[in-house]
């Protein structure tokens, strides 16, 4: 099978942070939009997108605590605005607001995700929130942004991803968990292999367009919400904490900080080495080579390059499918 997994040599490492990846990059006059993108990494991206020149807008189920956090941070002048990505009525009306305004959109970063439910849980549509959140809530925002991607005659999708994705597989036939039984990590793996796959079909239908997408797995960061919620006992078997409970950050194995996390995401965001590259899965700010090994997750390492089933062309388009699918029942 042919794939553009090749890495460029980038010239950054694993703990590159993202002023580093940044750095002498002016994106004064373009418009960015970060989902989560005032918590963990998204703020991380956020921070460094407004602090090149980029207006930014992030978009929370909470905008009056995003634009709090914001504000402590240090970054008063971005933009909140509610966006629940498990409510179809509000990412309609987040990207209605948008394009009411007429402005293009240059960089979308799809960062928002929601921590493994410990038991099943479904949205009002009776979605599994995993999937509908990670994937599908951000399918629908992206296609309804789409006349702004295409205005900017130059844009990027970004979805954050996670090496979940070597041991996803999508339930054709049931992503939903109607059937058999519920398991959080598989639910969890599915969602972030959906999030490949539509990176790798939007930018193959929107290339023409000026529209380019990309899978950016961050690395593992300590501290945010979604790793916190895997619980001491796993997060100490994984290496990532320590017996005093701290951090360990060794970003040749994928541990990092928030801002090392954020680097990658921001590389693909911005990087004038990717401006005829699109479609292709990075870490490490790079792209990622194909690994089918099969490798457990251990204290020494958390695989994470991109499975040959994750670019597979013939799942991609198939994905999209199912997913224009689901939105319209």
């Amino acid at each position: 099978m042919a794939h553009k997994q090749h890495p460029l040599g980038s010239g950054f490492s694993a703990a590159s942070t993202a002023d580093d990846v940044i750095a002498g990059i002016d994106l004064t006059g373009t418009y960015a939009i970060v989902t989560g993108g005032h918590a963990g990494i998204g703020l991380e991206v956020t921070r460094a997108l407004a602090g090149a020149g980029a207006s930014v807008t992030v978009g929370s189920r909470a905008p009056d605590r995003a634009a709090a956090a914001l504000a402590e941070a240090g970054l008063g002048g971005v933009e909140a605005g509610r966006l629940d990505l498990l409510d179809p009525a509000s990412v309609g009306a987040f990207a209605d607001h948008w394009l009411e305004a007429r402005r293009p959109l240059h960089i979308l970063v799809n960062c928002a995700g929601v921590a493994p439910p410990m038991r099943l849980e479904r949205d009002a549509r009776g979605y599994e929130v995993q999937f509908a959140t990670n994937h599908l809530g951000h399918f629908q925002l992206t296609l309804a942004l789409h006349p702004a991607l295409r205005a900017a005659s130059g844009s990027r999708v970004v979805n954050v991803v996670s090496g979940a994705q070597r041991f996803g597989e999508i339930r054709w036939d049931d992503p939903n968990f109607q059937q058999g039984t519920y398991q959080q990590g598989i639910a969890y793996a599915q969602s972030k292999l959906a999030n490949v796959l539509f990176a790798v079909e939007l930018d193959r239908r929107w290339a023409e367009d000026g529209v380019r997408g990309y899978a950016v797995h961050p690395g593992v960061i300590v501290g945010t919400a979604l790793n916190n919620a895997a619980g001491r006992e796993a997060l100490l078997a994984q290496g990532l904490i320590d017996a005093a409970g701290q951090p360990v950050i060794d970003p040749e194995r994928g541990k990092k900080t928030p801002q090392q996390g954020a680097a990658t995401v921001v590389f693909a965001a911005t990087s004038p080495r990717l401006a005829e590259i699109g479609g292709v899965y990075l870490k490490d700010n790079d792209i990622s080579p194909l690994d089918d090994e099969v490798r457990p997750v251990s204290a020494d390492e958390v695989p994470s390059d991109v499975a040959s089933h994750a670019v597979d062309p013939r799942s991609p388009h198939r994905l999209w499918e199912l997913s224009e699918e689901l939105l319209a029942s």
